[in-house]
């Protein structure tokens, strides 16, 4: 099969975001005098978007919509200022996208993240690439797992969704990607395990980004 474009999940595929993200949330959680949790925890608050990961992060007797909506609104202030202090790419990202770029393969990221913040880590991090399109959380929009983001791009490239790669490192990529007829492919080095990709519908499994080159050669 020739692949012509790659869609990219952000947190966990292209950029370790885990200790912003967790620091970020335990400051909120330690401000309002709930107890935080390791870093490691955060592995599996995060990948539904941002509302998911705080009432994930807050204990279950405490959890209601005005407790998750106040610290929604604090996590997204800590987080503003604090996203880049630990964050950066993966090691093997810069040269997977190089040589994608050199093989002429369309690129797109696709993330639960606010659509502002997915773009502003694009820039970042990865302006010496160019992305065709960056999706992040919008309003009217539904998130990840639901296949309209990739269908999205899909019709924005002109490009049949069976010709594109999905690669993410979570259960709801893997079912983004299935839900959009493209074929799923799941990051090792992400956040969460091969057992929960296998699981969950990945064609394929790579343990470094360079990997990936060889569905597109």
């Amino acid at each position: 099969m020739k692949y012509r474009a790659v869609i990219f999940d952000l947190d966990g595929t292209l950029l370790d975001t885990l200790e912003d993200l967790a620091g970020s949330m335990n400051r909120v959680l330690q401000q309002k005098g709930l107890p935080t949790h390791p870093t490691e925890a955060f592995r599996y608050f995060v990948g539904n978007g941002a509302a998911a990961l705080v009432s994930r992060a807050l204990p279950p007797e405490k959890r209601n919509d005005q407790l998750i909506a106040d610290c929604l609104q604090a996590f997204r202030r800590e987080y503003d200022r604090n996203w880049n202090m630990k964050t950066k790419p993966y090691s093997g990202v810069p040269e997977l996208l190089d040589a994608l770029t050199a093989k002429h393969i369309e690129m797109a990221v696709l993330t639960n993240k606010a659509q502002p913040v997915a773009e502003l880590c694009i820039h970042e991090y990865f302006s010496g690439w160019e992305f065709a399109v960056i999706l992040g959380q919008r309003d009217g929009v539904p998130l990840k797992p639901d296949p309209a983001g990739p269908r999205e791009i899909a019709r924005r490239l002109d490009i049949p969704a069976h010709e594109f790669l999905y690669l993410g490192d979570s259960a709801v990529d893997m079912k983004t990607a299935i839900g959009a007829g493209m074929l799923p492919v799941g990051a090792l080095w992400g956040f969460r395990s091969e057992k929960e990709l296998r699981e969950s519908g990945a064609a394929e499994v790579i343990g470094r980004p360079t990997e990936l080159l060889k569905f597109v050669n």
